[in-house]
């Protein structure tokens, strides 16, 4: 006659898995308790960063496929984006035009783009008020917007 033994060795203790139980049940609760009962702290008021340089912009498509950048307050070229380039600048720009369509705004009105002290891009749409921080999608694309602070009817 055979007898199994068991090995107790490899068991882990009742009281141990009790005990594990009961202290994940005691940090759900203690979280849920606290998520409920506290009251969310509103964020100050932000101050913006002092202005360092704007330029009003315009977008328009070109017939080769580029995009014409016009400097709306010098009422000058500013830039053209050559087709296949500029695909960041193109994106924020298809972004901003759903919106006009959306809010039943006409095309073809200007952007701001401003930079600030510190050291931020932002471009804002002069038509709806909208306003994107470019630095959020990275320098390089930041780097993008910041050529066009500058540019002078050059191909980009």
């Amino acid at each position: 006659m055979t007898t199994t033994t068991r090995r107790h060795d490899d068991e882990v203790p009742r009281a141990v898995l009790i005990a594990a139980g009961a202290l994940i049940l005691f940090v759900f609760a203690g979280v849920a308790f606290i998520r409920l009962t506290t009251t969310p702290v509103p964020p100050g008021p932000v101050t913006p960063a002092a202005v360092m340089q704007t330029r009003d912009l315009a977008f328009r498509d070109n017939p080769e496929g580029g995009v014409t950048v016009w400097d709306v307050r010098e009422d000058r070229l500013a830039a053209v984006l050559v087709p296949g380039e500029g695909g960041f600048i193109r994106g924020v720009l298809r972004a901003m035009a759903r919106e006009r369509r959306t809010e039943g705004v006409a095309p073809g009105g200007a952007f701001r783009l401003t930079a600030h002290a510190d050291g931020r891009l932002s471009i804002e749409d002069l038509a709806t008020g909208r306003v994107i921080d470019i630095n959020a999608f990275g320098i390089d694309n930041a780097r993008a917007f910041a050529t066009l602070l500058s540019a002078k009817g050059e191909l980009q």
